[in-house]
């Protein structure tokens, strides 16, 4: 075998056509990768080599079949191939010759774009910001692919003496095999049998991210034995000899059983730096328990979209299939256009149509060098499961001024595992944690509260608690007791029961308002209102926890804004939106889970919490205010009138203010070493000490609130019907639910990391056609000198 792999390596490379076609496929693929503005890496603007990865395969096509059309077909035209055989070789030795003969020409091939990496690596934003383990992994995943499409090639030259016969019949199979199936498996009557894991796609893309998975492996090891078999059987049925061999398919069966056994039982070598597409534990045991079938509509599909969008498009497709992968086929997904190639009257349909699903469309604008890229697009999932539904947000609209669109665009790449994992878990689990809202106490009402037990209700159980009526026992099967905004005092009853449910491990969330302030009172009569203390009877027992909410107002210029009537003109009062210095927003930065990487937060009318040093107790701020801000002491005078002043940033600037923040750990009991109240009515154990447990405080129960319209219909909570900005309370919300309610760890999903790595823009302004020039000539180059010093060798070689 090896006297063959040499003679056919030399012999192709003493052709002068070996370097034009190596030419040809370099000039071309240099063209498509830093030329042509839709494949450019420059105009990508991320420092990978993505696009050398997705573009090669097309130019495979061309390229193996024209280093392999001769390889067998030639020997066969010029009855070479029979003198072969009169040497002490098989049949299999000169077929295998010649196939890793043809891989290494292909590698050779290959070696030139390394000088892809070196100019991505050089500009990226800093200097070598490129993550070099993918990119190994990628080209493990082209050698792969060149290996298969070798082995193709090899056959079609054996079928025919024609050299341009072979190359056609090789082409047309590499591409069936690379595409047909997929197409195939798109018509409507074979969705459904999984025909696109017989095509090489699935598993090319699969390892050109830099993931080795056994089961791709197995299947370009079997597709390579398969041609190579094929190949075998030719060259016998040629010579009309009998075609037996048992080794060979001892060998075969070996590798049919390997992909049986690896579709079950398979094992992933992540090469990616931050093995970000490594699944969790948590996220692979949701997925192996999975009752029945899953389906997800992607709905971020579509042409034109800015490198960004594709790169979050990418991710999506990538976490679906390392979802899929583990969910034992009973997780499919599809990406669709929902408006393409409808009309004007249709479109509008489709909208309201996704609209009332909870799928919005977007239009984002990104900063290109030629301007700013803007395009509609629904970045929303839909998880279906039965005759259920849950929809599911890709990119997340981060409020942070200070968040540059990649930052955005990569927080919402990294939360991708946890929004599909959440909303899978949610839909499909039975048994669900209970959710109670405390009522009694002038709560806010089922309407107001209306977004967030609906959204909650997909995956828990959510209804009302009287904390005065119901029995000590029922309270303790409540996962999670939410306290939102109380206006009326609690009795010692109902602080008891709330105690001992905290310390037998309850979790509670405090959304408390400690100053009553609306802002409907102040647009009466003088637009002017008092802002007073409420007494709600609970400051003794949140001491004792390790909290205190003080009696004051946070003024923040970091705010919201409402409408005020600031004129009127023909008899039509002139409307105006003003920041309202009494709506903080709240821009997270803690990176706990629960916020990491949350839009703004609104709230209305908050206070400032302070923690107190308790044992046995860890606090974590989650909300805070900005360094602008100031505390107003209550009772106070608000008015309208303060509108019209524009606040000094000089008189707010303060240290910030802590407006969230959970505690967890063993909490000392309010009620230790005092008397149960008569009318408690039963028996309940009395525990000094709870177990280990979770709370969350918030200095505004408004938080929770969703805004009502005038027809009496609920808002979306953290949507401002005035401004029509959406914030993140909703998303706070189901974080602090999984957080405290769900014990299977789903929120630490929320703490994976993804580095950005971009390319230096302006390096790329200024550098641009000398970046173009060097990784279309210098690649071209390296062969030439090649073909030059190998042509000089052999000539002094034969000439002595």
């Amino acid at each position: 075998m090896f006297p063959i792999l040499k003679k056919e390596i030399t012999t192709y490379l003493s052709s002068l056509v070996a370097y034009v076609t190596i030419g040809v496929f370099l000039l071309v693929l240099g063209l498509f990768l830093w030329v042509f503005p839709d494949t450019s890496i420059l105009a990508y603007g991320y420092a990978g080599l993505d696009s050398l990865f997705s573009t090669a395969p097309y130019l495979f096509m061309f390229l193996v079949p024209a280093i392999t059309m001769r390889s067998l077909a030639e020997e066969r035209r010029e009855g070479t191939f029979e003198l072969l055989l009169t040497r002490p070789l098989s049949h299999l030795q000169i077929v295998l010759g010649k196939y890793f003969a043809g891989v290494v020409v292909v590698l050779f091939a290959l070696i030139p774009t390394l000088v892809y990496y070196y100019s991505v690596y050089t500009l990226g934003a800093p200097q070598g910001n490129i993550d070099s383990g993918a990119v190994i992994g990628s080209y493990i995943g082209l050698f792969l692919l060149g290996s298969a499409f070798t082995a193709i090639g090899l056959f079609a030259s054996s079928v025919s003496k024609n050299q341009v016969i072979a190359f056609t019949i090789a082409v047309f199979l590499c591409f069936f095999f690379y595409s047909g199936f997929d197409s195939l498996g798109g018509l409507f009557s074979l969705q459904t049998l999984g025909i696109q894991s017989l095509g090489i796609t699935e598993h090319y893309n699969s390892v050109s991210r830099g993931v080795l998975d056994t089961r791709d492996l197995v299947y370009f090891l079997l597709l390579d034995a398969l041609f190579i078999l094929l190949t075998l059987f030719v060259l016998h049925r040629q010579q009309q000899k009998k075609f037996v061999n048992t080794a060979f398919l001892s060998t075969l069966g070996i590798l049919f059983a390997l992909t049986l056994f690896t579709h079950r039982f398979f094992t992933r070598f992540d090469f990616t730096k931050e093995k970000r597409f490594t699944i969790s534990s948590v996220s692979r045991k949701v997925l192996d328990s999975l009752p029945a079938p899953v389906n997800i509509t992607v709905y971020l599909q579509g042409d034109g979209f800015p490198g960004g969008i594709k790169r979050l498009q990418t991710a999506t497709k990538d976490m679906l299939s390392d979802l899929q992968a583990y969910s034992h086929s009973k997780l499919t997904f599809v990406f669709i256009d929902p408006i393409k190639g409808l009309s004007q009257d249709q479109q509008k349909q489709a909208f309201e149509n996704l609209s009332a699903q909870g799928i919005e469309a977007q239009n984002l604008s990104v900063k290109t060098d030629d301007g700013v890229q803007s395009k509609v697009m629904f970045p929303f999932a839909l998880v279906t499961y039965g005759d259920k539904a849950i929809p599911v947000k890709l990119l997340e609209n981060q409020s942070n001024l200070n968040t540059s669109p990649e930052e955005k665009l990569n927080s919402s790449i990294q939360n991708l595992e946890y929004a599909f994992t959440s909303a899978i878990k949610k839909i499909t689990t039975g048994g669900k944690q209970r959710i109670g809202f405390t009522e009694g106490h002038q709560e806010l009402t089922d309407l107001q509260l209306n977004d967030a037990m609906r959204n909650l209700s997909d995956g828990y159980l959510v209804g009302r608690i009287d904390l005065a009526t119901i029995p000590f026992d029922s309270l303790r099967k409540v996962g999670l007791l939410v306290i939102a905004k109380p206006d009326k005092a609690f009795t010692e009853l109902e602080k008891f029961k709330i105690d001992q449910y905290l310390m037998r491990g309850g979790r509670i969330l405090w959304a408390i308002d400690q100053v009553s302030a609306e802002l409907d009172s102040l647009k009466g009569k003088g637009n002017q209102a008092l802002a007073f203390n409420k007494e709600l009877n609970l400051d003794d027992q949140l001491f004792r926890y390790g909290i205190r909410i003080n009696y004051n107002l946070i003024a923040d210029i970091n705010s919201s804004q409402i409408p005020v009537t600031t004129g009127d003109v023909g008899g039509t009062p002139q409307i105006q939106l003003l920041n309202w210095l009494f709506y903080p927003v709240y821009i997270p930065q803690s990176t706990h889970p629960i916020v990491k990487n949350l839009d703004g937060i609104t709230s209305q009318f908050a206070s400032t919490i302070d923690v107190l040093d308790i044992k046995n107790v860890e606090k974590t701020v989650l909300l805070n205010t900005s360094p602008y801000n100031k505390e107003i002491k209550t009772p106070h005078l608000l008015s309208l009138m303060a509108l019209r002043d524009e606040p000094n940033p000089k008189d707010f600037q303060s240290p910030q203010k802590i407006t969230g923040v959970l505690l967890e750990g063993k909490f000392i009991s309010d009620f230790r070493n005092r008397p149960v109240p008569d009318s408690l009515g039963e028996k309940i154990e009395v525990l000094g000490e709870s177990k280990p447990t979770k709370m969350i405080v918030l200095s505004d129960g408004d938080i929770l609130r969703n805004q009502v319209g005038a027809d009496g219909s609920p808002y979306p909570l953290g949507y401002d019907r005035y401004t029509k900005q959406s914030y993140g309370n909703l998303t706070l919300l189901m974080n602090i639910a999984d957080y405290m309610a769900d014990d299977s760890g789903l929120i630490s999903l929320r703490n994976k990391e993804i580095q950005i790595r971009l390319l230096d823009r302006a390096r790329i302004r200024s550098e641009k056609l000398q970046w173009q020039l060097i990784n279309n000539i210098v690649p071209i180059g390296l062969v030439l000198i090649f073909a030059v010093l190998q042509f000089y060798i052999r000539k002094r070689k034969y000439a002595r």
